[in-house]
């Protein structure tokens, strides 16, 4: 019996060519660095029954962007996985919640940045909006702090003050306020 229990789950991500086709996958935790390849992820903008937005703080412990604030959750879909049952999947695991109402508002979306260590991000990302009647119970590996926001607010700060907050985050807001959320 030895090794079970020290077996831990490998969690893959979906490699992309150029034209956002599947041509792969690779574990997460080898696939960020200074070169990483094209890959898909997502990202969730998490509102209350009152229009307040979800904000969390990145765990340190995160490999890209740690300490950093930014939006309700992100992710990667495992290969084979329908990019609507990550959300949900993570934000159970990251947040301890429930969402309803899952909208995908910007289906197109795709960025690359370099955190300070180097480690680049390069993702194709669409991004959702979902509604929780739930309060957070977040995973302290994944999100260190939250706080629920006026999303006008959190606008407001991705136009002026983008450095304060997650690079796709930064971008994402500003192109989700032209869209009226």
């Amino acid at each position: 019996m030895s090794g079970v229990m020290d077996m831990v789950e490998r969690e893959d991500v979906v490699l992309l060519d150029d034209l956002r086709q599947p041509i792969g996958a690779a574990a997460k935790d080898e696939v960020h660095h200074g070169r990483t390849p094209l890959h898909l992820a997502f990202s969730c903008y998490i509102f209350d029954a009152r229009g307040r937005f979800l904000a969390t703080r990145r765990a340190l412990g995160k490999q890209t962007w740690p300490g950093v604030w930014t939006n309700s959750c992100c992710g990667h879909p495992a290969p084979g996985e329908a990019v609507e049952d990550a959300v949900r999947r993570r934000a159970s695991q990251e947040l301890g919640l429930r969402v309803e109402q899952l909208r995908l508002v910007l289906p197109d979306f795709r960025y690359r940045a370099v955190d300070v260590t180097g480690v680049v991000e390069n993702e194709v990302c669409p991004v959702y909006t979902a509604v929780t009647a739930e309060e957070p119970r977040p995973d302290p590996k994944e999100v260190m702090d939250w706080r629920w926001v006026d999303w006008s607010a959190f606008v407001g700060v991705a136009r002026t003050a983008p450095w304060s907050i997650s690079p796709w985050a930064a971008e994402q807001v500003v192109l989700l306020g032209q869209e009226g959320l």
